[in-house]
């Protein structure tokens, strides 16, 4: 019972308490969650509307229609909680795969070095130098972006050597320290330091920067389909931009709650995580913590 309590505390409690420290960093974590729980909980909660009006197109704000409806007369709201969903999977899975691909390539060459560390730099100067965004654009030419986990996996595979050459400055610093040189003595082997000596102690950077991750890859995903470069498919924030342009939303007086609503769901999502990561920083980093 002891150790479940124990557990309780270090994984849930415990965090929650350092959150709450930063009142930023609280409230970006609050705004998070709310997002989370309306994309991901929401629609089973909300319906979709489909039905089209014409006789209710462009409705500003009210009771009925909270954020107004768009050229076809459906309520904007019900879009926006459907559409949260599809942008923050493929944000997370792409986040996912660039961190993943960033540390393993990053703690190898810093750790082994020798010609296994240029090789990797070399490689990872020549993706570097490549334009991120034009690159996914001449891709989306060759390869229909219809799939969500694909096109997380390509905005995984272009955007991991900023995070690279990051992650190999930490793991050159970190294997001259004592406590490494102490592990090879001991010979404790190299996944046992790499994993557990070197990772944990950038666990706070490698956090903060999947996070920073996730909002690189709403841009991109986004802009994609607003250029109309991934297939119009499902309800998707970056969908409902692109509609409104195309459709000419501009011209209309009371289009503004329709063409704001799915860009400020996008900055309020970008916020809410850039500002989280403060709280990160205190979790992971005992130095920044507030006394009491």
């Amino acid at each position: 019972m002891k150790k479940f309590k124990n557990f309780l505390w270090a994984v849930f409690v415990q965090p929650l308490i350092l959150i709450a420290q930063n009142k930023i960093g609280l409230a970006g974590f609050i705004v998070l969650l709310v997002i989370i729980f309306m994309s991901f909980v929401g629609p089973y909660i909300i319906p979709l509307d489909t039905k089209v009006k014409l006789d209710k197109i462009y409705q500003p704000p009210s009771w009925e229609h909270i954020l107004g409806t768009d050229s076809e007369g459906k309520d904007v709201f019900s879009q926006i909680v459907h559409g949260g969903k599809a942008v923050l999977t493929v944000a997370f899975l792409a986040a996912l795969f660039s961190t993943m691909i960033a540390v393993t390539l990053g703690i190898t060459s810093g750790f082994v070095g020798g010609r296994t560390d240029n090789i990797i730099m070399f490689i990872t100067e020549v993706v570097l130098t490549i334009p991120q965004f034009p690159l996914l654009a001449v891709l989306a030419a060759f390869i229909r972006l219809s799939n969500p986990t694909l096109l997380a996996f390509i905005l995984g595979a272009v955007s991991w050597p900023a995070l690279t050459r990051a992650i190999r400055s930490q793991a050159l610093s970190l294997r001259e320290r004592d406590f490494i040189e102490a592990a090879k003595i001991l010979d404790l082997g190299a996944l046992h330091i790499i994993f557990s000596e070197i990772l944990p102690n950038m666990m706070s950077y490698i956090t903060i920067s999947f996070v920073m991750a996730m909002t690189g890859a709403i841009y991109s995903q986004v802009g994609l389909i607003l250029l109309g470069l991934v297939p119009l498919s499902g309800q998707n924030w970056g969908i409902m931009i692109q509609l409104a342009w195309t459709r000419g939303a501009i011209f209309f007086k009371d289009s503004l709650s329709y063409i704001l609503s799915p860009i400020l769901a996008i900055v309020l999502f970008q916020w809410s995580a850039v500002s989280f990561t403060r709280s990160l920083e205190g979790i992971f980093n005992p130095r920044l913590r507030v006394r009491r």
